[in-house]
């Protein structure tokens, strides 16, 4: 028997937070899986004060791209993934402080998290700019589909945006805009482009979308 965990948001504002996102996960996708880890502390090791304790929302888009926001709060155990449309009952209509976001499915994530560390701040883009070519790649994809419905690869792999800055030239590939303006992050202030060797991310007001800038090299045995 699968078990349970346990979420707790820091506030009504954290909760607001929460519910919006797994909402919009599952708009996206019925089947969405929200991996739920609770953040690391990062304070001196002299230091007497304590952070408030925040958790770490993660979750899977139709368009291979991890969306991802953080709110007050934490999870037991610290590390569990579950079903998005199980996850939100529990945060939208329940009233309690322990949230129950269902049975944990933890072998049904199959994408590796970035590093919390190592990022670097490429370029920085207008949110119009973003939405914009969000809305452009929406019309192709109408245009284009089949009667088998979906979205062609070709429009989802095709690189929408370049941006060059401290030593990084980073593409991002129409899909990442897709997850990204799906989950409604863009918001009014610029969007952040961030990257390590191996990651991009897309950081905007209300979160961000994330994806390995290289594929993983299949292995041989």
């Amino acid at each position: 028997m699968a078990s349970r965990a346990t979420l707790r948001l820091g506030d009504a504002g954290d909760r607001e937070d929460a519910g919006a996102f797994v909402a919009r996960a599952v708009r996206m996708d019925g089947q969405a899986l929200i991996r739920l880890r609770n953040a690391i502390a990062r304070t001196a090791p002299t230091s007497t004060d304590r952070p408030a304790p925040r958790v770490h929302l993660w979750g899977s888009t139709p368009f291979d791209t991890l969306v991802t926001r953080s709110v007050g709060g934490a999870v037991e155990p610290s590390d569990v993934t579950v079903h998005a449309a199980n996850l939100l009952p529990g945060i939208a209509v329940a009233r309690d402080a322990d949230i129950d976001p269902g049975p944990s499915v933890d072998a049904l994530w199959r994408s590796p998290l970035p590093p919390p560390a190592g990022w670097v701040q490429v370029d920085v883009v207008p949110a119009e700019a973003i939405a914009d070519l969000a809305a452009l790649g929406t019309e192709r994809a109408r245009e284009s589909a089949s009667p088998a419905g979906g979205t062609a690869s070709s429009l989802l792999d095709s690189t929408v945006l370049t941006v060059s800055g401290s030593g990084f030239t980073v593409t991002v590939p129409m899909r990442c805009l897709f997850a990204f303006a799906g989950m409604g992050f863009g918001g009014t202030r610029e969007v952040r482009v961030f990257a390590t060797d191996a990651w991009l991310r897309l950081d905007g007001e209300f979160g961000a979308a994330v994806r390995r800038r290289h594929a993983l090299l299949p292995l041989l045995f």
